[in-house]
């Protein structure tokens, strides 16, 4: 085990304070929003573009960690000496330190480790090779997908004397990448899954690509991959011998260590038969239990190692039969008695643990944390040491209460007498036991291994199911929030738009993400969406773009802070104002949409007013909103505004006798007005996904996606009609109809019937035909000879872009966005 004293002669740095006593590393800590035990973690103060994790320090130590890696001296807030008792390590570069430290643990354990990369698959052949080996290994695997330069550090330091095996993914985006973590991993065996698109960028060309990646195995005994891939062959020729490479094909099997033939292929399996010519040649036959390509070609990565390690081919086949589709990602979905689940069922071991423990702790709501946890397996640690850690993760994480399932943690359940507690020795018993009206505005983390079914325990506790769900990706969402911080410039506060449903993505569920990622400020239209955004514990300033006069009062409660958009409503405020205190306002400036605010002309009127009234009024920010900023053709109009607003500030400074925050620029005017970013932008539509000016719209990501079910499908003889009012026009050939469970009630706009609009059905797009109902609409499904009842329909999302279909009907995507009802239910995905 490291000490904090051990690490200066390791990672060539400096001691600016030593620890009092000793110090052993336990914990390698990156976030300061995720400290789960505080003793004997490290935390490394990294550099970003946007971020500086030495200004978190003081926060961290109140917290309770003592130990500490900083590249610089100067930017410690307070100094060293406000740190008694702590460890402080100065480096030249945080993140080599963490990398150098990871690799020097890894050096401890002398076993086999795969390394595994590729552009796509990586995630899910890591995951699939890890279900196929369990009954041989005792394994450490990445969690997730933590491939990147800070996610491999930490999944490697979890290796520990008990693993027999470690499978650990690395992903890059550009040169001189790989060289490091192929340092932190040390590969003896390595996986090549294939080479796309993913993260061009950052390289000339694919075969650039191929080479940055080829570096993980330069040292590995054996090498797997496909050898169809010519680019992946070609470069594993150059850089390793015959003997370091073990290889599939399907074009090429002369030239293969695997055969591969496809026999047979169905709708959910494809049957292959392989001819292995070494270490001897054999033919088998192998069913995989899928029937898409990406899953297909993985599961055959998989595959090669298996034959590679001789298992026998019945006990091959066995574990085929056994393998599950990877859920890599955390959804949130709203449950019964205003609770929400966090369903993280797709392993449990303690890594993965400890991060959907984090996400739990991250959630701010009213009420307790509750978790429901089967066995731990795959940890390597003994029952009473497991199930200790266990228990102090709990505690650290604030978990208020434990439902265990399964006979080895029941066995242990005396270490977990700090929470509140019950255990199961079965899924079903725990079912059979079930009140769920005993769980109430709570947050319920469900976290257990396959073999324990917790799927049936997240639809117990989910609300009653609609047919249709709106799927919101958070990571999307978070990387669209980056996007724009990356455009804005330094010192720029961000508002964030969380009205209207946060667009129909859901208020309180965005707002909770922005929080985390230290949005500044956060805008609702109305009263009552910011006192529900407080009551579920947002804390964030929130300015209220609508307050109404009998609200003011409940604006004190709540601390949130109302726009001020007229003479009658500052008047009603200072009212209120000068009976007791109330919260800072924004003033809303008319420069030319003419609709809202204050004009240049009540300037003089405004400036008097806020000076005679100076002790009963603060003042947040001024504000104003161009009318065309999204379209080039205005921007003689929208200087027009910004030179009006920088009229109209000064003299409202002047007038109040301090600055204030001055914002213009919405989503648009982030990227195409910079030099009018002033001390504050407002994000909107962009956040969700949607680029106004359609110039930018490749650097966000989907964030929404609205999907429903075929409830029915049926064929329909020549000349029938279809739907209200016989409006699906009969035609003149045999046609199949198929029926979604959604309509204008879920939000499903009118407009889309009779072929205006399309629904992606088994990746095929089919024609709406006839009027939409009130909860359902009809397609053509005649070209998708394969669609059925219980099929998944895209309305929108990925493959039906929202500006696509907003043009189909005349309108704009924040319609579409916003029209999905709250009856559709939201379902919430994070990795």
């Amino acid at each position: 085990m490291l000490d904090f004293v051990d690490l200066p002669a390791l990672t060539h740095g400096t001691l600016l304070l030593t620890p009092a006593g000793s110090a052993p590393v336990h914990q390698l800590l990156l976030d300061s929003r995720r400290v789960g035990q505080a003793a004997g973690s490290v935390f490394f103060a990294l550099r970003g573009p946007q971020h500086n994790g030495h200004i978190y320090l003081p926060e961290l130590y109140e917290r309770g960690v003592r130990l500490f890696v900083v590249d610089s001296n100067q930017e410690i807030p307070g100094g060293t000496l406000a740190y008694p008792g702590a460890g402080f390590l100065l480096v030249a570069d945080t993140l080599a330190a963490l990398q150098t430290i990871a690799a020097k643990h890894r050096r401890r354990f002398r076993l086999p480790v795969f390394g595994v990369t590729g552009s796509n698959g990586k995630t899910i052949v890591k995951e699939w090779l890890a279900q196929l080996l369990a009954p041989d290994e005792l394994i450490c695997k990445s969690p997730r997908s933590y491939n990147s330069q800070v996610g491999v550090p930490l999944s490697v330091w979890e290796l520990n004397p008990t693993h027999t095996l470690g499978i650990f993914e690395a992903g890059i985006s550009e040169r001189g990448e790989m060289a490091r973590l192929a340092r932190v991993i040390q590969p003896t065996l390595g996986v090549f899954t294939n080479i796309g698109t993913a993260h061009d960028a950052g390289f000339t060309d694919h075969q650039e690509k191929v080479e940055e990646k080829m570096q993980l195995f330069q040292n590995v005994d054996t090498l797997f991959y496909c050898l169809d891939h010519e680019l992946i062959h070609a470069a594993a020729c150059r850089h390793l011998s015959e003997h370091q490479t073990f290889t599939w094909s399907r074009q090429q099997p002369h030239l293969a260590h695997v055969a591969v033939t496809v026999a047979e292929a169905s709708a959910d399996r494809t049957v292959v038969r392989v001819n292995l010519s070494r270490p001897r040649p054999q033919e088998h036959t192998f069913t995989l239990p899928f029937a898409d390509e990406p899953s297909v070609e993985n599961a055959l990565q998989a595959l090669s190692v298996l034959l590679w390690r001789q298992l026998p081919a019945t006990e091959i086949q066995h574990r085929l039969d056994r393998l599950q589709p990877v859920a890599m990602r955390l959804e949130m979905k709203q449950a019964l008695n205003d609770c929400y689940v966090l369903d993280d069922t797709y392993n449990n071991d303690l890594a993965g643990l400890t991060l959907a423990l984090d996400a739990l702790a991250r959630q701010p709501r009213r009420g307790r944390r509750t978790l429901i946890l089967s066995d731990v397996l795959e940890s390597g640690l003994a029952g009473t040491e497991l199930y200790t850690r266990v228990a102090a993760q709990l505690t650290s994480h604030g978990v208020e209460r434990l439902v265990g399932v399964g006979p080895e943690i029941r066995q242990h359940q005396v270490v977990f007498g700090g929470v509140e507690s019950v255990f199961y020795d079965t899924t079903d018993d725990f079912l059979r036991h079930l009140r769920t009206d005993s769980f109430r505005q709570e947050t319920i983390l469900v976290k257990g291994a396959r073999r324990f079914g917790f799927e049936r325990i997240v639809a117990a506790f989910q609300q009653k199911i609609h047919g249709t769900v709106l799927e919101v990706n958070l990571d999307a969402l978070a990387q669209n929030l980056n996007f724009y911080r990356s455009r804005i410039q330094p010192g720029t506060k961000l508002m964030v738009m969380v009205k209207a449903f946060a667009y129909g993505s859901g208020s309180y569920e965005v707002a909770n993400l922005l929080q985390f990622h230290r949005a500044d400020y956060l805008a609702v239209a109305y009263t009552d969406e910011g006192v529900n955004l407080r009551q579920h514990g947002i804390s964030l300033p929130i300015m209220v773009m609508n307050p109404s006069p009998d609200a003011f009062q409940v604006l004190r409660q709540y601390h949130l802070e109302p726009e001020i958009y007229s003479f009658e409503r500052l008047q009603e405020y200072l009212v209120a104002a000068r009976q007791q205190p109330l919260p800072a306002i924004h003033l809303k400036l008319d420069t030319g949409m003419r609709r809202l605010g204050f004009s240049e002309s009540d300037v003089p009127a405004l400036c008097s007013l806020l000076r005679e009234n100076a002790a009963h009024l603060r003042v947040a920010s001024a504000l104003t909103h161009l009318a065309g900023a999204d379209e080039e053709q205005h921007n003689s109009f929208s200087q027009q505004q910004l030179a009006a607003f920088h009229r109209m500030t000064p003299l409202l400074e002047a007038a109040l006798g301090y600055a204030i925050l001055k914002h213009a620029l919405n989503s648009a005017g982030i990227l195409r007005f910079p030099d009018a970013q002033l001390d504050m932008v407002r994000l909107g539509i962009g956040l969700y996904g949607v680029e106004a000016t359609g110039r930018e719209q490749g650097a966000l990501q989907p964030v929404s996606t609205l999907r429903t079910t075929i409830s029915q499908v049926k064929t329909l003889p020549p000349g029938e009609t279809v739907g209200y009012g016989r409006r699906g026009q009969a035609v003149e050939y045999e046609r199949r109809i198929a029926t979604l469970a959604i309509g204008y009630a879920d939000g499903y706009d009118r407009r889309f019937g009779n072929g205006a609009g399309e629904v992606m059905v088994r990746g095929l797009r089919a024609p709406l035909v006839g009027n939409v109902c009130m909860d359902m609409c009809m397609v053509d499904v005649t070209h998708i000879a394969a669609a059925q009842a219980g099929d998944i329909a895209e309305v929108f999302g990925p493959h039906l872009p929202l500006p696509e279909l907003a043009s189909r009907i005349g309108t704009i995507p924040y319609e579409l966005l916003t029209n999905v009802s709250e009856r559709v239910k939201r379902v919430f995905i994070a990795e």
